[in-house]
């Protein structure tokens, strides 16, 4: 269990600050195998997981979403055959937030 999994989101408002390149470097190792991607000019948390079927993979999904709604903390899902892709950012600062690290760290255990 990582110290971000523990903890909860708080109430993110627009016009505050997305997390700096310093600030996600000291987060990471808490999330290793997710990777920081850009689409749309958006950082961005993602990670696939890998299922034996298409009933295990939904079943996660509906896992991450309980969680997401738990939290008030939602993320893109894609779920197919045998995989989910979690995508977490904080859309209303148009990037990353440190909800997105915690809930990144929840998914993880939610997988295991």
């Amino acid at each position: 269990m990582s110290e971000l999994s523990e903890m909860r989101c708080t109430a993110c408002r627009g016009g505050e600050p997305t997390l700096t390149d310093a600030e996600m470097a000291e987060l990471r190792p808490q999330v290793p195998e997710w990777r920081v991607v850009q689409r749309e000019g958006i950082k961005r948390l993602e990670r696939v997981f890998r299922f034996r079927n298409f009933a295990q993979a939904l079943a996660f999904t509906n896992r991450v979403s309980e969680q997401a709604e738990e939290e008030g903390h939602h993320p893109a899902l894609l779920t197919e055959w045998g995989k989910v892709s979690v995508t977490w950012w904080t859309h209303k600062i148009g990037g990353l937030h440190r909800n997105d690290f915690i809930m990144a760290a929840k998914t993880d255990e939610l997988a295991e």
